[in-house]
């Protein structure tokens, strides 16, 4: 595989891994609010309103578990940057919700045999 045949595998991997994870965060109770919202301190893969909660989240996806879990992909330093990026988002949009939690969302897609998506709440 080519380097930018590769990227492009990547890309569309991630782009499935976020609309799985959209589509099960929905069938939740979820309401998606924006999706791959970008500002110069990084991007929130998706926002959500969960009842009163802003839900900022996290989406990883593998083909698999050869370099670690998806989950294992977030560190403490992505944490503060989704912090970060979560309080320049309601800024953005003039929101004050009455609470804030930063979930994660990690997909397994292999190339042979089932998907398997794990949905944390509140990492950090």
């Amino acid at each position: 595989m080519t380097r930018s045949t590769a990227a492009a595998h990547q890309h569309g991997l991630g782009v499935y891994g976020e609309q799985l994870a959209a589509r099960h965060l929905v069938d939740e109770g979820m309401v998606v609010l924006d999706r791959n919202w970008r500002c110069e301190l990084g991007e929130i893969d998706l926002v959500l309103r969960d009842g009163d909660t802003l839900v900022v989240c996290e989406v990883k996806t593998r083909s698999s578990t050869a370099y670690g879990s998806p989950l294992e992909a977030v560190d403490e330093v992505k944490v503060a940057r989704l912090r970060r990026l979560a309080g320049r988002w309601l800024a953005d949009h003039q929101l004050r919700p009455f609470e804030v939690r930063i979930d994660m969302v990690g997909i397994i897609r292999p190339r042979r045999g089932a998907m398997e998506l794990e949905h944390v709440r509140g990492i950090g």
